[in-house]
């Protein structure tokens, strides 16, 4: 064997080994998600996925915009023609003026609302890290008394998003939030509403208030679009039912992500912990997707937000 042969052949012993070392090296980073490799991992696989089976191009739930209430014009001032007028030579004799109906006057106290809920029978974490949409939805049907809170049904939601999933609703395909609102029709939680604000203070007194007239839970769109929060309660300076620039100060979630901790968020609150305003201004955020613009979403607050009550009674959006 001549010495170029020998150097060749070591050459190649030399590559084989290296792939044979790499391999699983890179295998074991993947599975134990070594500086997130793992994570880029499942991101290139659903990136070959989208351009193999791309979601359908398909109408998905309307997005109703709810702009912020303007302030009260003040009433005009009487003009001449409505001035009332006397035939010449009568007398002018002064009116009546009409009896007041008293009206009874509205007291401003504080609120602390929150839905008849328990954990025990209403809450699931998210079984996979991609299911809060999933989750989130199960968690609302298992409030209102439609599911359980079992692992199997959540798998079978899921399996669902055939029916519902579009890349008008999600570019990512799988679950946006049309088709949490078309889950929800599913399985008989009729009536409710995707909905988007310019503010965030407007979206909230919406969802207190639908959540106070209707009985049922609301849906928060979080952390930018990218996750799911269930708002079961809050608090408020006054009952946004009667007054129509209550504050809210805070609401009461169920964040299917926990018991996790993310990266960028940190730790998941225990179901039905109080997110005051501080907590709210850090996570209720604007949609924001990477993945590309949603002309009707983009730069809003988004929430699912419910319409009819539970007995059936309509209820319209007042910004």
């Amino acid at each position: 064997m001549t010495r170029r042969r020998r150097l060749a052949r070591r050459g190649a012993l030399l590559v084989l080994v290296a792939v044979l070392v790499a391999v699983p090296v890179a295998v074991g980073a993947v599975w134990t998600n070594a500086l997130g490799a793992g994570d880029r991992f499942d991101r290139l696989l659903h990136k070959i996925d989208l351009i193999i089976d791309p979601p359908p191009d398909r109408p998905t739930v309307v997005t109703v915009q709810v702009t912020s209430r303007p302030t009260a014009a003040l009433a005009p001032s009487p003009s001449a023609s409505e001035t009332p007028s006397t035939e010449p030579g009568a007398s002018a004799l002064p009116s009546s003026p009409p009896t007041p109906v008293p009206s009874p006057e509205l007291v401003r106290r504080r609120v602390d609302v929150r839905l008849v809920a328990s954990p025990k029978r209403d809450f699931i974490s998210q079984q996979r890290k991609d299911w809060c949409a999933v989750a989130g939805t199960q968690i609302a049907l298992a409030i209102l008394g439609l599911v359980d809170n079992e692992e199997r049904t959540q798998r079978r939601i899921a399996d669902r998003i055939g029916e519902w999933e579009s890349r008008r609703d999600s570019k990512n395909g799988g679950w946006g939030p049309g088709a949490i609102a078309q889950a929800l029709e599913a399985y008989g939680a009729t009536g409710y509403e995707l909905r988007a604000y310019q503010r965030r203070a407007d979206a909230l007194r919406d969802a207190a208030r639908a959540l106070s007239a209707t009985g049922k839970p609301v849906i928060l769109i979080a952390w930018r679009g990218a996750h799911t929060w269930v708002m079961t309660g809050y608090r408020a300076d006054a009952d946004p039912l009667l007054f129509d620039d209550a504050i809210v100060s805070g609401t009461y979630i169920y964040d299917p992500w926990y018991p996790r901790i993310s990266s960028i968020w940190g730790p998941s609150d225990k179901p039905g912990v109080f997110q005051n305003a501080a907590e709210m201004r850090r996570n209720y955020l604007v949609w924001r997707r990477p993945e590309g613009r949603y002309p009707d979403r983009d730069g809003l607050f988004l929430a699912v937000v419910p319409t009819t009550a539970r007995g059936g009674v309509p209820f319209a959006a007042t910004p």
